[in-house]
This record gives C-alpha cells, sequence and structure tokens, in this order.
C-alpha cells in the first residue's frame, strides 16, 4: 500500500484565466461560493477531453465523463473504432482524468494507464492489449466484446451470492463458435509466470483421507514388526544350547548345557525395554495424531478445516 498521501484540496492544475478571475476576487467570498461543502460547486481542474464526431459526451465541472461512441481507449485513431470497423459500439465511464495530476490546460483521450477509475464497455476491443494484460491461461481476447473495471480498490458487493461462470453460449457476440473451455483466472500482480491450476477440496480431501489411511496401516505394519522383534529378543535372552563337553573317545561324548552371553542379555533386555518405552509409544502416539489431524482438517466440523463453507470452484 502506497504511504504517499495527497491534499485533499488542490487546485494546482486550473488554467491561468481561472487563477488570475479568482485573484481578483474576494477571497472570502470566492471561499464561500466554491467550497465544495454540502455538494455545492467546487472549482478544480479539469482536461479537456478530446471528443471523436461520433461520440455523445456526458460531463461535469468535476471531472466525471460519461461517453457514448465507438471502440477506443486512446487516439482518436485507437481501437475498432479509429480503425473504421462497424459493430464495435462503447460505452465509456470515467472519473478522474489525469488521475492525480488534472491540468485544465490539458487536451487528452481516454487513458486508461493514467486515468483514475473506469468501466468500459464494447461490442468489439481488444480488451487485453487495452489494458496490458498478461496471457494467463485463458488466453488474450481480441476482437470481441468486452468490459473492463479498473480503480484503485474495485469491491464487487452482493446481499446473496456471486457467481463467474464461463462458456454460458455455443457462439461469441461475433457469431464465432465457442470452441474452446475457458477457466477463470485469479492472476496477482499481472505476472502469470507461476499460475498453478486450483485445488478441487472434494477430490483434495479424498486424497489426502486415502493417505491417512496408508499411513495408518503403515503404523500397525512397523507395530507388528515391533512385537515380533520384541519376541525374538525375549528368545535371545534366554537362549541357552547344548555342546559336546570332552570328546576323547570316537564314541559320544558328555554334552553339557551352556549358560547365556552376558552382553547378549544385557543389550536384549535394553533393546526390549526401549521398544516398549519409546517406540511402542512413539506408534501410539502417532495413530493417535493421524485421528487429530483427520477431524481437524479433514472434517467439516474441525477448526482447520481445508476446504470453504460457501466458495466452489470447478
Amino acid at each position: 500500500m502506497s504511504r504517499k498521501k495527497k491534499r485533499a484540496e488542490d487546485t494546482t492544475g486550473l488554467s491561468p484565466a481561472v487563477v488570475a478571475q479568482q485573484s481578483v476576487q474576494d477571497i472570502a467570498t470566492a471561499n464561500i461560493q466554491n467550497n465544495g461543502t454540502f455538494g455545492e460547486p467546487r472549482l478544480e481542474p479539469v482536461p479537456n477531453f478530446i471528443q471523436s464526431e461520433s461520440e455523445y459526451v456526458i460531463s461535469n465541472k468535476n471531472n466525471s465523463w460519461i461517453v457514448l461512441g465507438r471502440d477506443r481507449l486512446g487516439t482518436l485513431e485507437s481501437g475498432f473504432g479509429g480503425r473504421g470497423d462497424t459493430q464495435c459500439a462503447s460505452m465509456d465511464l470515467c472519473v478522474g482524468r489525469m488521475a492525480s495530476k488534472p491540468d485544465s490546460t490539458k487536451y487528452v483521450d481516454p487513458n486508461p494507464i493514467v486515468d483514475a477509475a473506469r468501466i468500459y464497455i464494447s461490442q468489439k476491443t481488444d480488451i487485453d492489449e487495452n489494458y496490458n494484460l498478461v496471457d494467463g491461461t485463458v488466453g488474450n481476447s481480441k476482437a470481441k466484446s468486452g468490459i473492463a473495471l479498473k480503480a484503485d480498490a474495485i469491491r464487487i458487493v452482493a446481499r446473496e451470492g456471486i457467481k463467474l461462470v464461463t462458456r454460458t453460449d455455443k457462439f461469441n457476440s461475433q457469431g464465432g463458435e465457442v470452441a474452446s473451455s475457458s477457466g477463470i483466472d485469479l492472476i496477482a500482480n499481472n505476472e502469470d509466470e507461476d499460475l498453478q491450476p486450483l485445488v478441487k477440496g472434494g477430490n483434495l480431501i479424498d486424497a489426502l483421507k486415502r493417505l491417512t489411511t496408508h499411513v495408518s496401516k503403515l503404523n500397525g505394519i512397523v507395530d507388528s514388526l515391533l512385537m515380533y522383534q520384541i519376541n525374538l529378543n525375549e528368545a535371545l535372552i534366554h537362549h541357552t544350547h547344548y555342546g559336546p563337553m570332552n570328546i576323547i573317545s570316537a564314541g559320544p561324548g558328555f554334552v553339557w548345557e551352556t549358560t547365556p552371553s552376558m552382553p547378549v542379555v544385557s543389550a536384549g533386555i535394553k533393546t526390549m525395554t526401549d521398544h516398549l518405552s519409546q517406540t511402542k509409544r512413539s506408534l501410539m502416539v502417532q495413530k493417535a495424531n493421524l485421528g487429530l489431524y483427520q477431524i481437524s482438517y479433514l472434517s467439516p466440523a474441525g477448526c482447520k478445516y481445508i476446504n470453504s463453507r460457501y466458495n466452489n470452484v470447478t
């Protein structure tokens, strides 16, 4: 957000003739008559609009304009109106020509870059090119009807619902068949290099639930492996075996039972203790966390449910 501030009252663009006339008036009277409060007239600079012969213009002394004409958002030579095409009617609603630096000595054309705010409607226009918009995935509209809204801030407010709907008809305004399906691009900063598709929330929920199921099954596999290992460790701790005590003759000798290996017993006991106190406990905690994760993120009742409860995309 810009931190630059502009004066609430700025008449620096008034023509020298008007300034000279004001200078000879009584200052107090001039202030009373032209302070603009309560909707009274306010003296301010308004640029002179360069009007074509085909344009019908409604304007006031405060830089508000309605221009009914033919497609152009620039000089008289611009647009399909300047080229001489038919079926290119336009309606240009503009406030604040030259925006923050209006000059009543200047003659200006429509300027979508400089003018303060505009709603532009045209029967046939290059709407993206007029506003220097990137293509995105929906492409660049050429020689078709278009509507553009531009201002410092735009709000679309509905007391009920808002729909953004594409491809409602089989033919466009020029009589051409709408052969391709176009979606809706949400482009920040007029930059489309990293434009990525939106996610379908329902499908994402299904995918994450399936992933959670697989992770839960993996938890069970690891838990089974842990129990098998515990059983093996317990067998090793108590393991003894029999071997020949001494062989003096070819005949069978005596056999004797060996004592368990103390290093093996010690390591086995420690491993079993660690498995039960740490690994088994961690698996139980992880299992519980998976359940909480599903409730929090994948359930509509969850506090961090990943889907919007109101907004949808196809």
